[in-house]
């Protein structure tokens, strides 16, 4: 893992699903694979995952393996 330092790099968005309340993260693919930032600190610190590790990761996320509670 990484933290690019071009934040130009790649379109920045957010889940159609965000409620709106600030508790968001951005993703945009980047160089090297999909970063990933805090949407209420865009020039703060970034993570980037290959872009294969995302993408197992986002299958987790909907079989529901990463739900709180």
């Amino acid at each position: 893992m990484s933290t690019p330092r071009d934040s130009s790099v790649g379109r920045w968005r957010k889940s159609s699903r965000s409620s709106g309340n600030g508790q968001c993260v951005e993703v945009a693919a980047l160089d090297g694979g999909v970063g990933v930032r805090d949407s209420k600190l865009p020039a703060g610190s970034r993570l980037t995952v290959g872009a294969r590790e995302w993408g197992l990761f986002l299958q987790d996320v909907k079989a529901g393996r990463h739900d709180a509670g």
